[in-house]
């Protein structure tokens, strides 16, 4: 069986991939012919993620699921929130979005932190959501080679390494998404 994971990101598809059942295919953006970017022009993760979900399983009559992570950092107020993707401009520019935290934060003990990812599933006309949050904090400096966007400044509890220095299998274990796309996947099983 065919599912959309309404995103154009080839990280993000491959994260998820690893993670689906067996029966289900996972299929992008590009594979069902949509090259145009999503609008995300909700205030909240869960808003974005419903308004993907939702525009793409009308448009083509296929079972969807989008999904809208943010970083959530304590000390600027839950910022950037759901301007994670494009906090430091719309170019979407990972690395100034990294620069733009650490000089925000420079100088500040507090560095807690927390991802959380939003999913919103449109299955046979039935809408179903999910959630995953990770707490952590904030490097000083980015370090490791893996992963995206903020992966290389931020470390979970009970962990000394960067998401950017774990291991795809490593991160989905412990990351919001992971936490986020084991339910998706355990309502899958359950329900598909």
């Amino acid at each position: 069986m065919k599912l959309v994971f309404a995103t154009q990101n080839q990280n993000k598809l491959k994260e998820v991939q690893e993670l689906m059942p067996e029966g289900i295919e996972l299929v992008s953006l590009t594979d069902i012919g949509h090259e145009e970017e999503l609008e995300e022009t909700a205030i909240s993760l869960d808003g974005n993620a419903r308004q993907k979900a939702e525009f793409i399983y009308r448009k083509y009559n296929m079972n969807c699921f989008a999904d809208d992570t943010g970083l959530e950092i304590d000390a600027l107020d839950g910022a950037p929130g759901v301007y994670s993707a494009r906090y430091a401009g719309a170019a979407k520019d990972a690395t100034a979005n990294m620069m733009k935290v650490l000089h925000e934060l420079s100088g500040n003990p507090n560095r807690g932190a927390q991802f959380r990812t939003a999913i919103c599933l449109f299955w046979q006309d039935k809408m179903h959501t999910f959630d995953g949050v990770v707490r952590g904090s904030i490097l000083e400096n980015p370090i490791g080679e893996e992963g995206f966007g903020y992966d290389p400044i931020f470390t979970p509890e009970d962990e000394t390494r960067s998401f950017a220095e774990m291991s795809s299998k490593e991160k989905n274990e412990r990351s919001h998404r992971g936490r986020a796309i084991a339910k998706l996947v355990d309502w899958l099983a359950e329900n598909a």
